[in-house]
């Protein structure tokens, strides 16, 4: 009996490039060209996400 374990052949498997064929899904453009916003409307606004945030992380 061998300790090490290899995953089953599974006949549903599909191989990445073809669900990326069947769902049509296109490689994004270079980042350059996309829109970019910036979400907050001032430094003091990220400062207070940033802030929230860690808060948030802390109480987890």
């Amino acid at each position: 009996m061998s300790t090490t374990s290899r995953p089953e052949h599974r006949d549903d498997h599909v191989p990445t490039e073809e669900l990326i064929r069947r769902q049509g899904v296109k490689p994004l453009p270079p980042l350059d060209d996309l829109p970019w916003e910036d979400p907050f409307s001032s430094d003091e606004e990220y400062a207070e996400f940033l802030a929230d945030l860690h808060e948030s992380r802390r109480r987890s």
